[in-house]
């Protein structure tokens, strides 16, 4: 009689995300406030905070408005932009129709 052995080996791996925690001093109200707009944007105040930090390490500023405001990006992409409108570059034919448009479109 001939006896096998089957020895099954599994690796789990898992994926380690370091986290700290910030204390932070807020107002009752604002901190209210914005947990609750944050949670509208199905987003959390962690996300909130953590993105605020980024942006902070990336652009090395502190902006504070409630007016929308341009990224370096996007103002390096406007200025391209404008840029080819007046050197008449990059610009789509005018169409009178829809059909004319989504032909051209097919086309490139």
């Amino acid at each position: 009689m001939q006896v096998s052995l089957v020895i099954c080996i599994t690796f789990v791996y898992t994926l380690v995300i370091m986290n700290t925690v910030i204390h932070v001093k807020a107002n009752r109200e604002i901190k209210e406030n914005a947990q609750k707009l944050a949670k509208e944007l199905g987003l959390s105040l962690s996300d909130i905070i953590n993105s605020s930090l980024r942006n902070f390490i990336r652009t090395r500023e502190v902006y504070f408005s409630h007016t929308l405001r341009m990224t370096p990006e996007l103002e390096e992409l406007l200025d391209r932009v404008e840029d080819d409108l007046k050197k008449r570059r990059n610009l789509s034919p005018r169409f009178k129709t829809a059909k004319q448009a989504i032909d051209y479109l097919d086309k490139i």
